[in-house]
């Protein structure tokens, strides 16, 4: 009987793994896309950059918080503050894909030692956003699956990556928009 239970929880597994690696390539392809297109719209969509950076803001917050309340074996609380960031960065992507296939991307116009320091940051934040986004889906599944063991080893890679997304979003924003 555990034979037939490890091999279904085994194929459940594999389907989730390969849901969300589908997924994960179909949102980076789709913001890629949205980057490359050039586009313009009459409709104002000048705060949506300011709120996503407060969305990455406010779920790198819920994001140390929760660090902090599963080292103190506070659970329930963990799961509030993990769930709450990775609906904060949802939401964050919702309106990042909103604002460019509205409005395009913006150039950086900082010139100087500035402009090397805006374009690593910006590198780094978005080769890690393409790979945090399949491993806090991975994380959240096996904690939903109360695989906990495995949740634990993969959510020590995927915190401090999550991390710096959400804190490095957060300084691109600043960089790009009030930079002078």
């Amino acid at each position: 009987m555990m034979k037939v239970e490890r091999r279904a929880s085994r194929l459940s597994e594999r389907r989730a793994g390969r849901l969300i690696a589908g997924l994960s390539v179909l949102v980076i392809l789709a913001v890629a896309a949205l980057l490359l297109i050039p586009r313009q719209t009459r409709l104002d969509v000048s705060l949506l950059p300011r709120l996503n950076a407060l969305l990455n803001g406010a779920s790198a917050v819920c994001l140390a918080i929760g660090y902090f309340l599963i080292r103190r074996r506070r659970i329930k609380q963990h799961r509030l503050c993990m769930l709450t960031a990775f609906g904060l960065s949802a939401a964050f992507l919702v309106s990042y894909v909103v604002y460019h296939a509205l409005a395009g991307s913006r150039a950086f116009t900082g010139e100087g030692w500035i402009r090397p320091v805006y374009f690593t940051l910006l590198i780094s934040h978005v080769v890690l956003a393409a790979a945090v986004l399949p491993l806090a889906l991975t994380t959240l599944y096996r904690a939903w699956r109360s695989d906990f063991g495995r949740h634990r080893r993969l959510a020590r890679w995927t915190l401090p990556l999550w991390f710096w997304v959400s804190v490095s979003g957060v300084l691109v924003y600043i960089l790009l928009y009030h930079w002078r």
